[in-house]
């Protein structure tokens, strides 16, 4: 389809039909409509990008997953992230307030972000956002548990497991349960 088009203004601007156009010329009007492999690199991080944020390292991965060499996907990321179009700081903090919705802890958040290819200042400062954990921590509780006030240890090592889970560290959750 590129092609034919691509002949096709050929013929249009040379006034002759595309039949007349010398072989060696169509053959470069081929090669000229074909991407490079860098453009389909970026045509494809692109579309990644435009679905959610992704880090530097998952774009990364899913380039070169998708075959793409290691030089070429460095180069594209690097170009995107150039460009505006990928920022590790922007992917860090949508990812922490996702995860603060869901009610998730810190430890939990940061483990995430490390796996995923965050650095370190980035990750600091997208978790220097928060200040409220104890209230997170609280919030978390009240969705999984009733209002009822703690009584004996099994309950609270219960209610402790679960915040653990979550990503809280201990003094959190000695705070949030009182003990």
């Amino acid at each position: 389809m590129r092609r034919d088009s691509a002949l096709r203004a050929h013929a249009r601007t040379a006034s002759e039909p595309a039949w007349t156009v010398p072989a060696a010329e169509r053959i470069a009007l081929v090669a000229e409509s074909r991407p490079t492999p860098e453009r389909a690199a970026r045509e494809q991080a692109l579309r990644l990008l435009a679905r959610r944020e992704h880090s530097r390292l998952e774009l990364h991965r899913k380039l070169a997953s998708r075959g793409y060499a290691d030089a070429i996907a460095e180069s594209v990321v690097a170009q995107l992230a150039v460009d505006g179009l990928q920022s590790d700081e922007r992917f860090a903090q949508g990812r922490v307030r996702s995860a603060v919705t869901k009610g998730q802890g810190p430890l939990k958040i940061r483990a995430d972000l490390r796996n995923r290819g965050v650095n370190a200042e980035v990750l600091a400062m997208a978790l220097g956002t928060v200040t409220e954990w104890s209230a997170i921590a609280r919030r978390a509780l009240a969705k999984r548990f009733d209002e009822a006030k703690v009584t004996d240890g099994v309950e609270w090592a219960r209610r402790a497991r679960f915040l653990e889970a979550r990503g809280f560290s201990a003094e959190m959750i000695r705070e949030t349960l009182g003990g």
